[in-house]
């Protein structure tokens, strides 16, 4: 079954692009997954951050990421704000969409 994802949604008020995935990969956002994330992050200018429930984190960060808890099933919503957050949030939603490449 493929992963779910959500209608991309821009807020104009804030800048803040996002997007939201559901996580396919049966073991969640663990210790390489989260790498990946940052990994990805790093090569955008923009801010990145990852929400799940009330708890939103930095992207850039492998330390947040990894408080995160993030499990198979749970929908990321993936939020970037500045010049190349399109392509941020694109790339990130493609990476768990993928299942971070261990499916």
């Amino acid at each position: 079954m493929m992963p779910t994802r959500r209608k991309n949604c821009v807020s104009s008020a804030s800048g803040w692009v996002e997007e939201q995935v559901e996580i396919p990969n049966p073991q969640g956002v663990h210790v390489r997954p989260a790498q990946l994330i940052v990994a990805n992050a790093e090569q955008f200018a923009c801010d990145v951050a990852i929400r799940l429930g009330e708890k939103e984190l930095n992207a850039k960060s492998i330390m947040q990421l990894l408080t995160l808890l993030a499990e198979k099933g749970d929908v990321l919503t993936i939020r970037a704000r500045g010049d190349d957050a399109r392509q941020a949030v694109d790339a990130l939603v493609a990476l768990v969409s993928d299942g971070f490449g261990e499916m």
